[in-house]
């Protein structure tokens, strides 16, 4: 199936020595006509039945904007409808195909960058009622689901055998979502990310074809390896109806630890010392005053945090690799000056320290002053020794363009004052989320600001984004970072679907 901008090659595009470029590709002809839509319906009651089939306006709105992503009511679907199995999918599907009907897709509703945005309306398929977990095959280490299920959920039901699912990204994310997304979390610096824990998948195709990409095996020479094309593809290549993942052991013994700093360039260097060691720690998180200042004011902790510059970590193994982990972690911290360090390995003191840093996003949102504000963000990445001349950099410009900045997130991958707008940062393992929240009429200087530091990262042999996805707002800019035949050679992998 195809992005809802997507637009078809000429017929020129099937020699291999020429693929049309995107300026003279040929629109799609869609057809959202009222008619051709509530033909289409009727189609899907008979397949579905009448409740699979929703023309609420609230869940309509709800199924393409959200509070941190958007979209005006001209980009909300004309019907929502929710299928139990992939077959309902494949009819979907196949309808949508022969009436021209354009298709998006909804999980869990947690992405950004307008990937949920309908703009040629359309039809979208929630999967809400596909959240079954099928199959838990403990001795083979992996599960099979379908794409509704909460990432939080499956390691509730995998904790009791001593099992879990390692990508943690916001609350709320689903397996279908994660998957398209090709999304990571503060697990990442030791797990790896979304695309490490996807075996194989099930896929409808926009004609309703069923794909389904490997067996479970997690090793296979077996022809292409669909997967991984699939994973990140956002929704453009196939719609996720059923995936194998992977799951590893629960880590044993696990302790976190704070370390506060007059600096955030300290903190910085701090994580890139751990990074560059190799100390295999489990988590390495970075939060700054204005973000911990969000999470006092939401109230969403127990605990007030004191509003420094702040490395969240966290350790796991033996007792003594966890010992030698802390110790190593203490003496890289007071080498930069660190001002205080603490570790726990409470169970319940661990879940509020760690449950303060996956609060963040929320917190922020919350400082809105106006339920008109915008929520913006972006994530650009840079290799790992351009870092912290990266925060710098992204401080001064920040300050320069009369907005508040903060830093923060996951440091070791591979989100303030009480003010009309929030600057917020968030860094990874060279990944360098950013985000705002704005008044409406600040929302056009706020979003270049935003393309000027994805900008620097690409300058700096980085990208626009680490693991939020391209969705509508970095359509344009990828362009800039990969460049026009790269482009043209994933045009032409779409429209193998066409």
């Amino acid at each position: 199936m195809k992005s809802p901008d997507a637009r078809e090659c000429s017929d020129d595009s099937m020699d291999p020595h020429f693929i049309t470029s995107l300026p003279s590709a040929a629109a799609i002809s869609h057809d959202v006509s009222e008619g051709n839509i509530n033909g289409a319906c009727k189609e899907l009651v008979a397949c579905l039945g009448f409740d699979c089939v929703i023309s609420d306006s609230d869940i309509l709105r709800s199924r393409s904007s959200t509070p941190w992503s958007p979209a005006p009511p001209s980009q909300y679907p004309a019907k929502v409808v929710t299928p139990r199995t992939t077959a309902d999918v494949s009819e979907i599907m196949k309808i949508c195909s022969r009436r021209r009907v354009p298709v998006t897709a909804f999980s869990g509703g947690t992405s950004f960058y307008g990937a949920l945005s309908a703009t040629r309306r359309g039809i979208c398929i929630d999967f809400k009622l596909m959240d079954q977990i099928l199959a838990i095959h403990e001795h083979d280490l992996d599960v099979v689901l379908q794409p509704a299920v909460d990432w939080q959920d499956l390691n509730a039901r995998l904790e009791p055998l001593g099992m879990f699912f390692p990508p943690d990204p916001g609350a709320g994310a689903r397996i279908g979502g994660m998957i398209a997304m090709s999304c990571s979390g503060t697990n990442a610096y030791r797990h790896g990310t979304m695309r490490d824990w996807v075996t194989s998948m099930t896929v409808v195709l926009a004609d309703g074809s069923i794909v389904k990409t490997r067996q479970r095996p997690r090793k296979s020479s077996a022809g292409y390896d669909l997967s991984s094309l699939l994973v990140g593809s956002e929704g453009t290549l196939g719609l996720v109806t059923e995936a194998v993942l992977k799951i590893t052991s629960l880590p044993q013994n696990q302790h976190v630890g704070l370390a506060a700093f007059l600096t955030t360039r300290a903190a910085v260097s701090t994580a890139i010392s751990l990074i560059t060691s190799g100390l295999p720690i489990d988590a390495l998180e970075l939060l700054d005053p204005y973000s911990l200042g969000a999470i006092n004011h939401s109230g969403l902790s127990s605990r007030q945090w004191e509003e420094k510059p702040t490395l969240f970590l966290r350790f796991s193994g033996s007792s003594p690799a966890v010992q030698y982990q802390i110790q190593m972690a203490r003496e890289a911290a007071a080498t930069h000056g660190c001002e205080t360090f603490e570790t726990s390995g409470n169970r319940q003191e661990i879940d509020v320290i760690w449950g303060a840093r996956k609060q963040v996003g929320p917190s922020l949102v919350s400082m809105k002053q106006d339920p008109t504000d915008v929520f913006m963000s972006a994530d650009a990445a840079v290799p790992i020794s351009a870092l912290a001349a990266m925060i710098d950099w992204t401080h001064s410009i920040i300050k320069e363009a009369g907005f508040i900045g903060s830093t923060l997130g996951h440091v070791g991958d591979g989100e303030s004052p009480r003010l009309s707008k929030h600057w917020t940062t968030l860094t990874a393992l060279g990944n360098y989320h950013t985000a705002i929240i704005c008044r409406k009429a600040e929302e056009v200087k706020a979003w270049s600001v935003i393309e000027s530091i994805q900008r620097r990262a690409i300058q700096l042999e980085g990208t626009i984004t680490g693991e939020h996805g391209i969705g509508l707002k970095l359509r344009d800019m990828l362009v800039e970072e990969v460049g026009d035949n790269s482009i043209k050679m994933m045009r032409a992998v779409t429209d193998l679907n066409s």
